[in-house]
């Protein structure tokens, strides 16, 4: 009978709160997440030297477009009218599908 008291007394104790279980889980995933994160991170500053000291240039082989730059007055004008004849566009949309709406109000109160 001691010996089936004794296993009794460890099963008591290997009991796990389902609360404590699931700080437990978190706390773990929050582990693999933060080493995963160093690793990635620790890894970019690695090649990153290594290039350096190397001399390898990561951007080596694309293509870099020329920056737009509108000097022409018209050009600005014109693209001026444009995003205003859009925004009226889109103002009279609105205004429709607001009359539309309460017309079907007026519709459903009858």
């Amino acid at each position: 009978m001691n010996m089936l008291n004794a296993i009794q007394e460890a099963s008591k104790m290997l009991y796990i709160d389902p609360a404590a279980t699931s700080v437990l889980l978190s706390s773990i995933t929050a582990i693999v997440v933060a080493v995963g994160a160093s690793i990635i991170i620790f890894w970019r500053k690695f090649k990153k030297k290594v290039g350096k000291t190397l001399h390898l240039d990561p951007n080596a082989g694309k293509e870099v477009e020329d920056e737009l730059v509108v000097t022409d007055a018209e050009i600005v004008e014109e693209t001026k009218e444009e995003v205003e004849e859009e925004k009226a566009e889109e103002t009279a949309e609105v205004a429709e599908t607001e009359v539309k709406a309460e017309e079907t109000e007026t519709k459903e109160e009858k």
